[in-house]
């Protein structure tokens, strides 16, 4: 809340202060910096669509503010991470002109596909610990949605899944069939099974972490970080991750931006879910 004072009681000139919230530290922090921070995720959502201010007033249909162009150019604005230098200034602009274009203008919907969670995830295993990178996505159920792992990245299996691809790999001989097999004992005892495997082999990392899970051979231990990453805009990709730090420029906000054709999506896709 905004205290207005009097200070100057001759002259009666007025100061705007803004209120003092005391930390758990026993430090001090403006009121309104409070409200700049964009907190929660869904407070993001509605920023970035123009359905609240900065002091957290929703808008509803029917506002004259009610996603307002040049409101939502203000807020998407004031969205983006400034410490960060890797995004130009010429492209914030450029996305942002996109998104809030009034004749197309773009927003983001929370129960759409088109974005979703990556956890940075803890396990232990054997008594050492182990990360592991979980995606979520939203899924309708019943009456409403759910979470629901979607892909998971661990560098403990990819390590087993990587094809020795020079002339001398491993290899069933074409007349293996003739012998009914009986060569498998010399070629599956062999840590390169997966030379075994066909050309349109892909490995199933979510399948082996379930079951590893079930068989409790990993057990969770905490989550170290968390992003989310969107592709409801069209022709763009962005990111957003927690800055918990002093001043206005805190909470969710932009932390990577890039233009995207859509015939580019799934392999952008595909990079992230690699990545250790």
């Amino acid at each position: 809340m905004i205290r207005i004072l009097l200070f100057n009681l001759l002259i009666c000139i007025p100061f705007i202060l803004p209120a003092q919230i005391v930390q758990e530290d026993g430090s001090t922090r403006d009121e309104s910096e409070l409200y700049a921070s964009t907190k929660q995720v869904n407070q993001f959502f509605r920023r970035f669509n123009g359905e609240e201010d900065q002091k957290g007033v929703r808008f509803y249909e029917g506002d004259k503010n009610f996603r307002e162009t040049s409101l939502r150019k203000n807020y998407i604005t004031l969205l983006f991470d400034r410490v960060n230098q890797s995004i130009p200034t010429e492209q914030k602009k450029s996305f942002i002109n996109d998104v809030t274009a009034k004749q197309n203008p773009q927003f983001l919907d929370f129960h759409e596909e088109g974005w979703f969670a990556e956890v940075n995830a803890i396990f232990t295993r054997n008594g050492k610990e182990e990360n592991v990178l979980l995606f979520f996505k939203i899924q309708e159920e019943g009456k409403g949605y759910e979470w629901v792992i979607d892909q998971v990245s661990s560098a403990h299996y990819q390590q087993y899944f990587e094809k020795n691809e020079s002339e001398e790999k491993a290899f069933l001989h074409p007349m293996s069939h003739e012998l009914d097999f009986m060569n498998l004992h010399k070629s599956l005892n062999k840590e390169n099974a997966v030379d075994f495997t066909g050309d349109d082999f892909k490995a199933d990392p979510l399948s082996i972490f379930l079951y590893e899970m079930a068989s409790q051979q990993i057990q969770f231990k905490s989550v170290t970080g968390t992003k989310f990453h969107f592709f409801q805009c069209e022709g763009w990709y962005f990111q957003i991750s927690e800055y918990n730090r002093k001043g206005y420029n805190s909470g969710w906000l932009i932390s990577d931006l890039t233009p995207v054709q859509k015939e580019d999506i799934p392999q952008l896709k595909a990079f992230i879910y690699e990545a250790k």
